[in-house]
């Protein structure tokens, strides 16, 4: 059976917030053979950390790989998950757009459309944008 995990088990793990919830939320990873994370939902982890906790960028980096790289998680690509922690944490953009840098980093010859010029300022994907 797969077991997906939700952003609320990861939130309270990582926030301990609040105690009794953080608990059972520690004490689940650490029992669980395999759980399965979901793209979108380190997405939603990294924006809730971030804006809701206040976490620092730095911070939300480090704990999402070490998530990443945790012996029971799965994902469906953990070195394109790496390559967009690794975006989010040096550039200004949001998770989702570091996302998007990593999907078109590993995809020789493709490009994100974007009004967001930040995508560009990266140097690793080609942004293009609708004509006026």
């Amino acid at each position: 059976m797969t077991v997906y995990l939700d952003t609320n088990i990861l939130i309270r793990h990582f926030t301990q917030d609040p105690p009794e919830m953080g608990r059972r939320a520690t004490a689940f990873l650490a029992e669980s053979e395999t759980l399965f994370l979901p793209d979108l939902i380190l997405a939603e982890t990294v924006y809730v950390l971030q804006s809701v906790y206040q976490v620092p960028r730095p911070q939300v980096a480090a704990l999402s790989r070490a998530l990443i790289g945790s012996r029971n998680i799965a994902t469906d690509d953990p070195a394109l998950l790496i390559r967009a922690v690794d975006v989010y944490e040096h550039h200004r953009l949001s998770v989702a757009d570091a996302y998007l840098v990593a999907l078109a980093e590993s995809d020789p010859g493709s490009a994100v459309a974007s009004f967001d010029k930040g995508i560009g300022k990266v140097g690793t994907a080609r942004r293009i944008e609708p004509v006026p």
